[in-house]
């Protein structure tokens, strides 16, 4: 991740969210049938323990040895707890004008509906920590941005193995996100995502909607509003926020308009048209509107908070669990 092109503060949200709906009101409702109550379950402790993991095999660029490693660990980890899970191989061109080899990752639970919602993240690190002053050649741990939204997921999948929805529900990991020009055009980021929204893992592949986490993780995180959320997943976002205040995580997820983000959700909305959602730590007080330790080596495991990741899994756990 990522440029931000522009910040806005909206105090409309507020209203917006609080008090509209995602259906008119009736008073004459037709009678339904009740679904079976379920209990909003996510474990912080096993969610960190999978951040960890990816972590442990060192940085995640792609072509390496770490990177390797771990897409069979994600690969085998989706296999545990989805339907079926499997790798996308592809191939794109960075903007340095070289190949690179894609393996997005892929589960799915209950393959069979026809009523779907994407959970995604991507899980590689950039090649550089080229935010860091004192070495910014090398690649960081990347705890946060990246490491921290697949742990999160793997953890969903895991509860949802235990308790299943009613709805189809896909976990794609998109690979090669962090390898484009900070000042170059948004298509050199994203290259995992692009390709699989050109080519999906299911010939036509449609969702109700989707949500992307990214950089999820430090302590007290702020999750605001990202603006192309707002544009093309509004009714989602309303879904979402609502749902995380619902559950006493409004600290997190706050009623504040972001800027326009070139992340993963973009070409999902844009190439897929599925109407997806950005999950993502903002942050007012830095320049660059994410965390201290973007794109620097202090984004490690110093920067993952258990109370972050809970509130952001238990809140997605909920929404799929409410379709």
């Amino acid at each position: 991740m990522k440029t931000i092109t522009k910040i806005l503060a909206c105090a409309f949200l507020f209203l917006a969210i609080s008090s509209c709906t995602d259906e008119p009101k009736n008073k004459d409702k037709p009678i339904t049938e009740v679904k079976p109550s379920f209990k909003v379950k996510f474990d912080a402790d096993s969610a960190y323990k999978f951040v960890k993991e990816q972590v442990d095999f060192g940085p995640r660029v792609p072509g390496t040895t770490p990177h390797g490693m771990t897409a069979v660990y994600l690969q085998n980890k989706l296999a545990e707890y989805c339907d079926t899970a499997f790798t996308q191989y592809g191939s794109a061109t960075s903007y340095l004008g070289k190949n690179v080899n894609i393996k997005n990752i892929i589960g799915s639970i209950n393959p069979e509906k026809t009523k779907r919602i994407l959970l995604c993240a991507h899980w590689d690190t950039r090649p550089m920590a080229d935010q860091d002053e004192n070495d910014p050649t090398t690649p960081a741990d990347g705890a946060n941005d990246g490491a921290s939204g697949v742990g999160v997921l793997i953890e969903v999948a895991r509860q949802l193995k235990a308790q299943r929805p009613d709805a189809g529900v896909d976990i794609i990991f998109f690979d090669a996100e962090d390898m484009g020009d900070s000042r170059g055009a948004a298509t050199s980021w994203c290259l995992g995502s692009q390709y699989w929204a050109k080519t999906p893992h299911k010939k036509n592949y449609v969702a109700r909607f989707g949500i992307l986490l990214d950089m999820v993780g430090p302590k007290d995180a702020v999750f605001a509003i990202e603006s192309h959320s707002w544009q093309y997943a509004q009714p989602y976002v309303k879904k979402v926020w609502r749902t995380a205040n619902d559950l006493g995580h409004g600290n997190h997820f706050v009623n504040y308009q972001g800027g326009q983000l070139i992340d993963d959700h973009l070409f999902i909305n844009t190439i897929r048209g599925i109407p997806t959602l950005d999950i993502i730590h903002y942050d007012v007080i830095n320049k660059s509107g994410f965390g201290e330790f973007w794109h620097k080596h202090s984004d490690n495991m110093n920067s993952i908070d258990k109370t972050t990741l809970n509130a952001v899994g238990e809140t997605v756990f909920k929404v799929v669990m409410d379709l």
